[in-house]
């Protein structure tokens, strides 16, 4: 007989529970939709204006857009399925469905257990975009940025401005400037070109140019047309004036655009090779990794007691409240973080009472909840009140 109703039991839980997993998912992917259409629309026209200010080719435009999107998917990922179990356990008591499972012995501690299995498979997730995807990621967008820096500086020449390029060394102006169809063309009329050969100052002025690549050596080139190149002091001795025709003027050598860049930052590097290392930033960077997928747990917890209302409340709270919980814990991290790398804390405290601080919020919180925290309270108030009482 008890086999029998112990049976019943599960069989009934497990309907409850694949009822609840079903809701959070149905929303966790709702969630990712939403909240992944804003942020990678943002990245998108943020990339975009980036290519036309800093001239980065458009070959190179969508992989640093997938590689922004795969650093900020965790992120999207644990938000997601935080609002998801808010809303799916408010939308339970707004229902009184979950009144009815806390009727029948079923409480936050069962809702956290039935939801496990999606939190768990977020986690795991999680874990390998924060160990592997994103640093990956991170470190083929610098690959790209240093590759295409020195190109990308006379991809786009703005008319009417002077501009600096090479870090000051070169200083350039066109009055006018236009692409054609081919990006790798651009022409350009009234040029002055200022730039330092062998510590010997060197000015150009040309009527007409054009920036075109060798498509044997790819080094950039301006063919100058029509114009004076004036190199040394005016009032010098070794001061040289040419007139031309057409005088061709390297900016990019093949040989650098070539050359191999070897990526040094922490945050671009494998999570195995890390682990291998000391250091304040080292740790820093450890901890954060393995951070972003331990939250996603605390929070699920945390979500559960914030999706519990009565059915008159609405479910705009706990959602409001959730996003600020959010934004506090992700900028508490950050914050942690930073004072791990200068070395301000402690490498074994670092970013881990972030999280110990949010457990035991969520253990306060749970205990209000369910009047433990709040009987224990009154029942000490009430015996001081007696002892004060009877002394009186």
């Amino acid at each position: 007989m008890k086999a029998n109703i112990l049976k019943v039991i599960q069989y009934q839980n497990s309907l409850i529970a694949r009822y609840i997993m079903r809701n959070v998912s149905v929303l966790f992917f709702a969630m990712i939709f939403i909240i992944g259409l804003i942020v990678f629309g943002n990245q998108f026209v943020l990339m975009v204006k980036a290519s036309v200010s800093q001239g980065v080719p458009i070959q190179e435009l969508l992989p640093l857009i997938s590689f922004n999107m795969i650093r900020d998917v965790s992120l999207i990922f644990s938000l997601s399925l935080f609002l998801a179990i808010i809303l799916t356990v408010s939308q339970m008591y707004k229902n009184s469905e979950a009144i009815v499972l806390n009727s029948l012995g079923l409480g936050d501690i069962n809702f956290i257990v039935f939801i496990q299995p999606v939190v768990v498979l977020a986690t795991l997730f999680i874990l390998f975009l924060t160990t592997y995807a994103v640093p990956w990621a991170k470190e083929q967008k610098s690959l790209i940025v240093e590759k295409t820096k020195n190109a990308s500086e006379f991809s786009f020449i703005k008319k009417g401005e002077f501009q600096e390029f090479k870090d000051g060394e070169i200083v350039f102006y066109a009055s006018q400037s236009s692409t054609p169809d081919d990006a790798q063309e651009q022409n350009m009329e009234e040029i002055f070109i200022y730039a330092s050969a062998k510590g010997r100052p060197l000015i150009i002025l040309a009527s007409e140019a054009t920036k075109y690549t060798d498509p044997d050596t790819r080094s950039v080139y301006l063919r100058l047309t029509d114009g004076v190149r004036y190199q040394g002091i005016p009032s010098g001795e070794n001061k040289s004036i040419l007139e031309f025709d057409q005088y061709d003027l390297q900016i990019i050598s093949g040989e650098t655009q070539e050359t191999e860049v070897v990526y040094t930052k922490i945050e671009g590097r494998p999570t195995l090779e890390l682990m291998s290392e000391t250091g304040n930033d080292v740790a820093a960077e450890l901890q954060w990794r393995f951070s972003q997928p331990l939250s996603v747990l605390i929070l699920s917890a945390l979500g559960v007691l914030l999706g519990k209302a009565s059915p008159r409340s609405g479910k705009s709270i706990g959602l409001l409240i959730g996003v600020v919980v959010f934004v506090l814990y992700n900028n508490g991290l950050l914050m942690a973080k930073g004072a791990l790398e200068r070395g301000e804390i402690d490498a074994w405290v670092g970013l881990w009472w972030i999280h110990l601080l949010v457990i035991f919020l969520t253990i306060i919180l749970y205990k209000l909840r369910h009047g433990n925290l709040s009987s224990y309270l009154l029942a000490k108030i009430h015996i001081f009140y007696t002892k004060e009482k009877s002394n009186a």
